[in-house]
């Protein structure tokens, strides 16, 4: 009976300290689950559910405490729980603002892509009105001319052999401009005037390839040449006829004639090949005895041009060796680059620009010119054969193997 009566009594004391500490730990693990949502405020939801679950499951221990318990996990809980949820929306809206398209070009990843305008041209608008409105005639092809004022009389000439279909631009290495408003096609014409640069520094700054992108063809030609019996639009109609994307009209005899490939055949449309003097040609198909035209008269098409543009070195202004290297911007380059005979142009080799020089050391002008013609024409020519060097040798391939040149490379007779 005593011993019964003991543990009666013992019982009894133990259930009131059993529900306090009950008690005590659904406190505890509320206010340990508030403070870690406080200091870990990106902690996820899900997180947030199974801390709030064990501490509510814990309280569950004492059964007469459970409906009282589940209610304080539930008030104190929720508030935390909305502020993170709230958290994550205003996040992920934060992220799809903040978009990034890895296709996009360099630097636009974070425009939508449908707002991209890569491509521009060079078509003048109207200051007002309807844009969609502003061209009532777009032009398929463009000519460019490297001028000088006292070569007017000449470009005047040169101009009126390209039709509307043509958007001329004309490169002012004199600084006069306004001047040439006496012809009426030089008011439809735009200007880019900067004072004794080349035409190839011109081309790399004003004819990237995106700007370019509407013309078909682009002709960058020089100011010197005659042009009695030339028809643009005939001779495009030939070099689509014949396939060529890289092309220039053949240059008749009376004039200045440096290389024998551009010599004028009288029995043709177009020739690819000719021969050169020996030791000129280590293949018949490379330049100077094929793929191969001169830098006064070329035309692009504007493929060809986008490889030929990049091409193009930044310092080397004059343009020797170019025609030596735009063999690489097409294939087969003997098939696809060409003279076109049925159409041809006088090299007069007035020497305009070079008159644009300094005098050094008591000699003219245009010979400091032309001694440093000759100088990029060697560094274009080591340049481009170091860089095939480092590519071969890069891939563990010997370049021996793979890389051809000519003897006729590195400078003009």
């Amino acid at each position: 009976m005593c011993k019964m009566g003991n543990s009666g009594r013992s019982l009894i004391v133990r259930r009131p300290n059993e529900t306090m500490i009950i008690l005590v730990a659904v406190f505890v693990g509320s206010v340990f689950g508030f403070l870690i949502g406080v200091s870990l405020p990106k902690l996820s939801f899900t997180k947030l559910n199974i801390t709030s679950s064990l501490i509510c499951e814990f309280s569950d221990v004492g059964s007469k405490m459970r409906s009282n318990s589940s209610q304080i996990c539930g008030d104190a809980l929720s508030p935390l729980i909305e502020s993170e949820n709230n958290s994550h929306r205003s996040q992920n809206m934060s992220d799809l603002q903040k978009m990034w398209v890895p296709s996009n070009p360099k630097g636009a990843e974070t425009l939508p892509p449908g707002i991209l305008a890569i491509e521009s041209d060079f078509f003048p608008r109207r200051l007002s009105g309807k844009p969609s409105e502003d061209l009532t005639h777009i032009p398929k092809y463009l000519v460019t001319f490297t001028v000088g004022y006292d070569q007017k009389n000449n470009i005047d000439a040169a101009v009126k052999k390209f039709s509307d279909n043509f958007t001329v631009l004309l490169f002012h290495y004199d600084g006069k401009t306004s001047e040439w408003d006496e012809f009426e096609w030089s008011k439809r014409a735009i200007h880019v005037s900067v004072p004794k640069q080349t035409k190839w520094w011109y081309a790399k700054r004003f004819l990237h390839p995106s700007i370019v992108a509407p013309y078909e063809y682009i002709f960058i030609w020089d100011e010197d040449l005659g042009v009695e019996h030339f028809n643009a639009e005939e001779y495009i109609k030939l070099v689509k006829k014949h396939g060529l994307e890289i092309s220039q009209p053949a240059l008749d005899p009376t004039g200045v004639l440096t290389w024998q490939l551009t010599k004028r055949r009288e029995d043709r449309e177009v020739h690819k090949e000719t021969t050169e003097r020996p030791g000129w040609c280590s293949d018949p198909h490379l330049p100077p005895c094929a793929a191969f035209v001169e830098i006064m008269a070329p035309v692009f098409t504007r493929d060809a041009w986008r490889c030929v543009w990049h091409m193009i070195q930044n310092d080397l202004v004059h343009g020797w060796g170019i025609d030596f290297g735009v063999q690489k911007c097409v294939e087969p380059a003997h098939e696809k680059i060409g003279i076109v005979d049925a159409q041809w142009i006088v090299h007069q080799s007035v020497p305009s620009l070079g008159n644009q020089g300094e005098s050094e050391n008591g000699q003219a002008a245009w010979r400091g010119v032309r001694e440093r013609c000759q100088r990029e024409w060697s560094m274009f020519s080591r340049r481009m054969e170091n860089a095939e060097k480092a590519y071969y040798k890069d891939k563990g391939i010997d370049p021996s193997n793979v890389t051809k040149s000519c003897r006729g490379c590195r400078g003009r007779h």
